[in-house]
């Protein structure tokens, strides 16, 4: 007698085992059903024959846990049809991916920084091992509650013991970003206030990004720049020049400036799209200085030993400068970032030029510096009325 799993009596009286129950959906094309043996909802499974490769392509499905009962039949039926389309089409099957480090592990391949996070708060963690169709509410909120008792490293010294501080809500918020983006794109929301809610315990904290207030004058910047010592001397002056992240600052090679037309391609940004933009004279003429001699590939702004910049070096440079000048001791590299696009808007520059200047949207920065837009109109009003 043919197996039919789209009845939920009969899938109830299913014996758990290792391999899966198969129904024949069409030539080549089975879907399966694995029932738990801690008595849960069980594992669907899709299985399409390869006639290139000559054997069966597999593909785990999940439990389909938010859908009633009746429907998870017609949910798996679906996914499984698209599998063998795929696999007859001569496509390629997606690595198998079962547990919450897989999702990530997927979801990183294009997305370096989010790596980065991912081998700092997850592969390492208990949740990493948890399987995607047992994932619940309460797994992800122990993570949370975990990431946010783990104090966030300010600086690494080569002497003495490391500086850490209490990890702010607005970098929390960004960890469990891209940690709800990886599983958002293999996971449906689970239904909502059940422990199947997996999304829920991700929330962001409201009210955790507050605009940076800290602004350094022109006099202050200079007054950095003069006690700042000669390797990180560029890096510094080129972020009191251009309204760019630090990061994406760091990662620029020689083969991004154009000298012949002054222009500069970012590549490596939060936005992740490449972007072009002009430089100013003063910005031209440090970045033709810094790219003399050098290959297209190589560190546009380079350190004594050849590195590129990064946020553990950089740091201590610019704090021992701000100290020596004597300035807020609160102010870092992305200070300057924020105190040249403070200049921007001030000056009166459209906000969209400047959002795309500075690799942001108009909507960020209408939201964090549109007073000074208004100020700068008021201010100009009132030379015409002069």
């Amino acid at each position: 007698m043919a197996m039919d799993l789209s009845k939920v009596g009969e899938r109830d009286r299913l014996k758990a085992q290792r391999e899966p129950h198969w129904q024949r959906l069409r030539a080549g094309c089975f879907l399966g059903f694995r029932p738990s043996k801690r008595g849960g909802k069980g594992t669907w499974i899709a299985r399409a024959y390869d006639e290139d490769a000559g054997k069966y392509r597999v593909k785990s499905l999940g439990d389909f846990g938010t859908l009633p009962g009746n429907e998870m039949f017609a949910a798996a039926k679906k996914e499984a049809e698209k599998l063998a389309e795929l696999v007859e089409a001569g496509g390629q099957v997606r690595a198998k991916i079962e547990t919450v480090a897989d999702a990530c592990k997927e979801y990183a391949k294009t997305r370096p920084e989010a790596g980065h996070r991912f081998r700092r708060y997850v592969y390492d963690d208990a949740i990493a091992k948890v399987k995607l169709d047992k994932l619940r509410r309460r797994h992800v909120k122990e993570w949370r509650d975990r990431l946010e008792a783990q104090p966030a490293l300010v600086s690494r010294r080569k002497k003495g013991e490391p500086i850490h501080r209490e990890r702010a809500a607005s970098t929390v918020n960004r960890d469990m970003a891209v940690f709800r983006a990886a599983l958002a794109k293999v996971l449906s929301p689970g239904a909502p206030n059940s422990e199947a809610a997996w999304q829920e315990a991700l929330k962001a904290a409201p009210n955790a990004n507050g605009r940076r207030t800290l602004y350094l004058d022109r006099s202050q910047r200079r007054k950095l720049l003069d006690k700042t010592d000669a390797e990180a001397a560029p890096f510094v002056r080129a972020l009191c020049l251009l309204p760019l992240r630090p990061g994406a600052l760091a990662a620029l090679t020689a083969g991004d400036f154009d000298k012949r037309t002054a222009e500069l391609t970012i590549g490596k940004d939060k936005t992740g799209k490449p972007r072009r933009i002009q430089l100013p004279q003063e910005a031209a003429k440090l970045l033709a200085a810094q790219a003399k001699n050098k290959l297209p590939g190589a560190a546009l702004l380079m350190r004594a030993n050849g590195k590129a910049w990064n946020k553990n070096s950089w740091k201590l440079p610019i704090a021992a400068a701000v100290a020596a000048a004597e300035l807020p001791g609160d102010a870092t590299a992305y200070t300057l970032r924020h105190s040249t696009i403070t200049d921007l808007v001030s000056a009166g520059l459209p906000l969209l030029t400047i959002a795309q200047i500075s690799g942001t949207s108009a909507e960020m920065i209408e939201r964090h510096y549109g007073h000074l837009a208004s100020d700068a109109a008021v201010k100009a009003l009132g030379e015409l009325a002069l």
